[in-house]
């Protein structure tokens, strides 16, 4: 009896298949999902997830054991459960620095062993980037960073020298922000290629869109999948993954989606 079925066909050398991994991650998005539900899905897929991410200020919605319960359950299926940037964006814009450290602190407490830290609707300069960062690592946290913003964009250069800030600071991961790959409805394929030259793409996960970004459809996140498989490979890592897409992005980087091989010229014969 074999492990998988099919297994005459065989998955791409160049993708990473065994937890945990260090490349080529999935996250998946939480907007709340329903215990069962979520179980349900780990039970499907997680060998292809990797990090699981408490949206936005949802945290704050829970009761203790059922956030508890949650983050349990990721663990047992080896995903890293981690709470979104949003959040820590909330705590600075309306109680300052002063709310900083309690609030990783309060993590901690729950059980949170990372955190990210963004600026997508409250911006940091750097030295503001830096000291955020440093306060959730020095609190016992790992850090991961985003670059970019929802609502203005930036070139290559200041997307690398911030996401260098954050390696510099202590960041295990950085994280690029989908808004910024768009042009409208198009992929911005010149911002992909500066980002893949001027950073180490091992650290790096590309973020997809969502219907939190105004015109964004189902084919686009899809398009933006195939370009980040593309530009960078089957182990690219891929952040803001919908848990019903987990198995479709999973085929698309092994050349069984929709968008399959080239066909051999013995095929034919």
């Amino acid at each position: 009896m074999t492990e998988h079925p099919f297994e005459m066909v065989p998955l791409p050398a160049g993708r990473s298949t065994e937890k945990p991994r260090e490349t080529g991650l999935t996250m998946v998005l939480d907007w709340g999902q329903p215990m069962q539900h979520l179980r349900d899905i780990l039970e499907l897929s997680a060998p292809y997830i990797d990090l699981g991410k408490i949206v936005a200020g949802t945290a704050r919605l829970y009761d203790v054991e059922t956030f508890r319960k949650k983050l349990d359950l990721y663990r047992e299926f080896d995903v890293k459960p981690f709470i979104g940037g949003q959040f820590l964006e909330y705590v600075f814009a309306t109680q300052g620095w002063d709310a900083v450290k309690p609030y990783c602190e309060e993590a901690k407490r729950h059980g949170i062993h990372a955190i990210e830290v963004s600026d997508n609707c409250v911006p940091l300069n750097d030295q503001e980037r830096h000291r955020m960062i440093r306060i959730a690592i020095d609190s016992g946290l790992e850090v991961h960073g985003e670059v970019g913003s929802k609502h203005d964009k930036q070139d290559a250069a200041e997307l690398i020298a911030q996401a260098n800030l954050c390696f510099e600071a202590g960041c295990d991961l950085v994280l690029v922000e989908a808004a910024e790959l768009m042009d409208g409805d198009e992929i911005n394929q010149e911002l992909l290629e500066g980002l893949r030259d001027g950073l180490d793409i091992s650290k790096v996960l590309f973020e997809l869109t969502g219907y939190w970004i105004k015109g964004v459809t189902v084919n686009s996140t899809f398009e933006l999948q195939k370009a980040f498989v593309l530009a960078f490979g089957p182990d690219v890592s891929i952040a803001n993954v919908s848990p019903d897409q987990v198995i479709s992005l999973e085929a698309l980087r092994c050349g069984l989606s929709v968008v399959g091989p080239d066909r051999l010229d013995q095929a034919a014969e």
